[in-house]
């Protein structure tokens, strides 16, 4: 539950620096939050880093 408060303020942060500095670089924030943290939870796996990136993407 926490997370996902932290993404929507992330979320709203970045909407809104991206209309107060006239800047659309600011909406990639939220972008690369997820992409942090999809790798943070990968890396938090006990097994070897590629061998769980490989065993994701195998799943189907």
């Amino acid at each position: 539950m926490i997370t996902i408060l932290i993404f929507l303020f992330i979320i709203v942060a970045s909407v809104i620096l991206t209309i107060k500095k006239q800047r659309p670089i600011f909406l990639s924030l939220p972008v690369f939050a997820i992409i942090g943290y999809v790798t943070l939870e990968i890396a938090l796996v006990p097994a070897p880093f590629f061998e769980t990136v490989r065993f994701i993407f195998s799943l189907q």
